[in-house]
């Protein structure tokens, strides 16, 4: 009877950020996982990382190639910013495409070979070299040197007991030259990972991957973002906010404008999130700052995301009506993100996040606007739960969440490219509306799940001097439509007013 090793199939670190969350501890050791993906997708790249830790590691690294150079390989490494060194690497390609043809190792063309004789050759220099972790590239050769499906599988199956006999994690490359024999592939898998990329019509493309197997192992399923720039391909795990739970201090914010305080019961309670809905230049961003600039000078640390305004114009605006935030963002407390919803996609958008609240602990989190954020998920079914995932999360983190949303309209009839009411625990409604042939703003809490607030329009008024907020507007009817009647003797209005904006 045998005797399983306590560690056999233990996790083995990916080298990927974010992948080893995704399979809850990476690669399963001494078996052979599939990597599949059109040409271009990124299994190269995830291939070389792999190998490249388990160089740090102090580990013996292979990558076998039938498809790439070595000079090839070399040449990709350099664009990541990598060495190769300590990684063998075996090829199986016309000499001539050599990075040096002096080298003693046997080049050969790989359809010049026949199928025993091509894979026999391989297996040797793994039995010369005796990896830990290994890359095979790819078995589309394999299968075009095969002929039937039959001997491909047969193929396939022979290196993976190979490689299970020698105590080699192995990853085996597929470019999906050939979709018709997927399932035997992924039968003689230990776990198959695919990784795709998407063109959108507009924009930056778009890269996501799945893991649709890994025997005996839990993972997280489903697609999860990922991208490939310099230094390499990074995965950002779905966002699942049940994963993260911490306990926090149950206490208010506020903004240190006393009428707005009121006007909310208080303040903004952490753990919760706000929606600031109005049309574009009513001052939501600067209601927003308010909070912001209180919570950096009590100490805490704030993000703001704006998919809208430069970091320039977000710090300009704020010195305009007497908030200077500049002195926090180059102290690092205060972090502004500009980011382009065209080059974003949203799992990325959540990873940033994340790495705010968890790595810099980010205490209060402002998105500017959800406008922005719409345009990097078009689907807008999909765009609600991953925003209902995030919100949870960063409540459950004690977070204080602002979202800004812009209405579309001025005056009169407004409309929302999106519903979000319904996620928000605050929800603060402000309008134009015309009084005494002047624009003046007002602002309303709509609704607190929370606690108590006011049910008053209070005007709102944006000067030199920061926000000032105004006696209800008792006297006035209709002023959320932005045509009000003044009914009574006289007016509550602010006597300063300013023409700036948000």
């Amino acid at each position: 009877m045998s005797v399983l090793c306590p560690n056999d199939a233990a996790p083995v670190p990916t080298g990927v950020p974010g992948l080893d969350d995704i399979l809850l501890g990476g690669y399963a050791s001494s078996r052979a996982h599939l990597v599949e993906g059109r040409p271009g997708s990124g299994k190269t790249t995830l291939g070389l990382q792999f190998l490249l830790d388990g160089v740090r590691r102090h580990e013996r690294c292979l990558y076998i190639t039938l498809s790439e150079s070595k000079r090839e390989l070399l040449s990709v490494a350099e664009r990541h910013g990598w060495a190769l060194d300590g990684v063998e690497i075996y090829e199986l390609v016309p000499p001539e495409l050599s990075l040096d043809p002096k080298q003693q190792q046997s080049l050969l063309y790989a359809s010049d070979l026949e199928l025993g004789e091509t894979v026999n050759m391989a297996l040797a220099e793994v039995e010369r070299v005796k990896p830990q972790r290994l890359v095979f590239d790819s078995l589309s050769e394999i299968r075009l040197l095969s002929q039937s499906i039959l001997r491909y599988r047969r193929q396939v199956l022979a290196l993976k007991n190979f490689f299970l006999l020698h105590d080699t994690t192995a990853l085996l490359l597929d470019d999906l030259t050939s979709e018709q024999d997927d399932l035997n592939l992924h039968s003689v898998s230990h776990a198959v990972i695919r990784l795709d990329q998407l063109a959108p019509l507009y924009g930056s493309e778009r890269r996501r991957l799945r893991v649709i197997k890994m025997r005996g192992t839990a993972f997280r399923g489903g697609y999860h973002d990922f991208v490939i720039r310099r230094g390499g391909l990074q995965a950002f795990p779905r966002l699942v906010a049940a994963d993260h739970r911490r306990e926090f201090l149950q206490e208010a914010a506020t903004s240190g404008i006393a009428e707005l305080d009121a006007l909310l019961g208080g303040g903004l309670e952490r753990g919760t999130s706000t929606l600031v809905i109005g049309p574009s230049g009513v001052g939501k961003s600067s209601l927003a700052l308010a909070f912001v600039s209180k919570a950096l000078t009590q100490s805490e640390r704030a993000l703001m995301v704006s998919f809208d305004e430069t970091e320039h114009v977000i710090l300009k605006r704020a010195a305009s009506i007497g908030m200077d935030i500049a002195s926090f963002v180059k102290a690092g407390s205060l972090q502004v993100e500009q980011v382009d919803p065209a080059d974003l996609s949203p799992g990325e958008f959540a990873g940033r996040v994340r790495n705010a609240v968890e790595n810099e602990g980010a205490r209060i989190v402002v998105i500017d606007s959800l406008s922005g954020y719409l345009n990097a998920m078009p689907e807008e079914h999909f765009m609600l739960l991953q925003m209902h995932e995030l919100l949870t999360y960063l409540n459950q983190q004690g977070v204080i969440t602002i979202l800004i949303l812009a209405q579309s309209g001025m005056v009169g009839q407004m409309a929302s490219p999106l519903d979000l009411t319904y996620l928000s625990d605050t929800v603060m409604l402000l309008r134009f509306f015309e009084a005494g042939g002047r624009i003046h703003r007002s602002v309303a809490a709509i609704k607190k799940r929370t606690g108590p607030h006011e049910n008053t329009i209070r005007e709102l008024c944006i000067g030199e001097r920061g926000l000032r907020l105004g006696e209800p507007l008792e006297q006035f009817r209709g002023v959320l439509t932005g045509v009000p009647t003044l009914e009574g003797g006289g007016s509550s209005l602010l006597a300063a007013r300013s023409s700036s904006g948000e």
